[in-house]
């Protein structure tokens, strides 16, 4: 194996443009890139988020009803949609210049724009143009977290992604409860995003790197493929794996899950998005409480994320952990459903709340592994666009969920009941329906139900990379 071991550049050298690697990193590079790429997407999903920890203030400041917030915050959705459509174009342009001058973008808009809109339609403006770069960077992120993460790891390394937008949320909550009641200001709460993610832009413009195509358009099953891969890469026909991507990426397994995880997650965006409206409107929560609520939740999702991320790769099967998750899901809106029209308490609120986050990071990282290796088994050069896919159905099922929500959600007083109460009730019925589509949708994704043939597979794998590098050395060594 040492014959054909290939010396990996030092990857910490400063560049402002071109990002490649051409070789593929040891352990410990690859788990500083994952950990940067992790950093930014937490820092998108919290500018994205900001807005839903300030939307009483807002609401007031520019009085807006609630219909015209929804309609932005829905726009913003839409805008959000095409944007992660268009980032499967990274396939063909990498992706770690797009997530490093987009941090730039949104960190400039939240920093500057966002908090000096004159009024409400400017405001709505603005917040459509970061939906519509966060589109872009949120498919190029988890497509980096696939390059650089071999499939047997890749549901702990999905569920530290997914870190991001629970710890964007968490965020949100935690400095709006610290903060609001000092600086009492909707936007202080953009200035702390805006700073925060200009700050993280100048890391990643430094140090954000990516695996050449060569290298990424292939499938790596674990750690002991990389001289494999490194060798291989030298006979790739990038531009021929290309060819023709959405038609390769239209099939049934890759479009039918991302459809139901879209719609399995409807009920965490409008808590992520309203949950401080509904919190403080039918329950009577100050805006602080209602925000500490959040809190957690957002504590329980992440550390399930991880937690079951680990463990999925432990036992080597992805679609037991997520069924088990989504089933878990299910009944933690059925609870929301029963609370709201009571008088709970908020104790009985916070717990409700991480019933149901923590069931959404139980399968949330095993249910991206799967579906990246369902992309890897169709076409590992495609990854950016089969996750384009998904990311364009998640938004655009939120969007016109939120498009939908004020039609059934038409007042937001009511506390501890009435009819505001009733109709975010039914609400949450039509979020049940919706995590219900996603259980049977698991099966489409590749992948083994049994721990016993999933190891089955990995050891006739391990065998198979073996045969091949003796192949590559005896070939090498008659050429000399």
């Amino acid at each position: 194996m040492a014959a054909i071991e290939i010396p990996t550049e030092s990857p910490w050298r400063p560049r402002l443009w071109r990002r490649t690697l051409d070789h593929y990193p040891r352990r410990r590079s690859r788990v500083a890139y994952l950990a940067i790429v992790i950093a930014i997407t937490m820092v998108l999903y919290y500018e994205l988020y900001v807005t839903g920890g300030v939307a009483t203030l807002q609401l007031r400041a520019f009085h807006m009803s609630f219909g015209f917030y929804t309609f932005f915050i829905a726009a913003s959705n839409l805008f959000s949609a095409f944007g992660a459509l268009t980032a499967g174009l990274c396939d063909r342009f990498g992706r770690a210049n797009l997530v490093v001058y987009g941090l730039l973008a949104t960190g400039l808009l939240i920093l500057v724009a966002v908090p000096n809109a004159p009024d409400k339609i400017v405001l709505a403006v603005e917040t459509c143009l970061v939906g519509g770069v966060e589109g872009i960077v949120l498919v190029a992120t988890p497509a980096l977290i696939r390059d650089f993460s071999p499939q047997v790891g890749r549901a702990t390394a999905m569920g530290f992604w997914l870190l991001g937008p629970v710890l964007g949320s968490l965020v949100v909550s935690v400095v709006a409860a610290f903060t609001l009641p000092v600086l009492h200001t909707w936007q202080s709460q953009y200035h702390v995003c805006g700073v925060i993610g200009l700050v993280t832009f100048g890391v990643s413009l430094l140090w954000l790197r990516e695996p050449s195509p060569r290298l990424r358009d292939q499938v790596m099953v674990t750690e002991h493929d990389r001289v494999l891969v490194e060798a291989r890469a030298r006979g790739i026909d990038v531009a021929e794996a290309l060819r023709h991507p959405w038609r390769q990426m239209a099939r049934v397994r890759i479009v039918l899950p991302a459809f139901g995880f879209a719609v399995a997650f409807l009920m965490y965006s409008t808590l992520a998005g309203f949950g401080t409206i509904f919190f403080t409107g039918v329950f009577g929560f100050r805006l602080a409480a209602a925000n500490g609520v959040a809190v957690w939740g957002w504590v329980c999702d992440a550390v399930l994320c991880v937690g079951l991320g680990v463990l999925s790769d432990r036992l080597r099967v992805r679609k037991p952990v997520v069924l088990a998750g989504a089933l878990l899901m299910a009944a933690a809106v059925g609870v929301f459903i029963l609370l709201t029209g009571g008088h709970p308490g908020y104790a009985a609120v916070a717990a409700a709340m991480a019933f149901l986050a923590g069931s959404l990071g139980a399968f949330s990282g095993a249910w991206m592994a799967a579906y990246t290796e369902t992309i890897e088994d169709v076409n590992p050069a495609l990854t950016a666009t089969g996750l384009a896919i998904w990311g364009w159905l998640v938004r655009l099922a939120t969007a016109g969920a939120f498009w939908l929500l004020p039609v059934v959600v038409t007042s937001v007083a009511g506390s501890g009941g009435g009819g505001a109460a009733a109709e975010w009730r039914t609400w949450f019925w039509i979020c049940l329906a919706a995590a219900v589509v996603f259980i049977p949708l698991v099966g489409l994704l590749k992948g083994r139900w049994r721990p016993a043939a999933a190891r089955a597979d990995e050891a006739r794998h391990e065998a198979e990379v073996a045969e091949e590098l003796a192949a590559l050395r005896d070939e090498r060594a008659r050429t000399g």
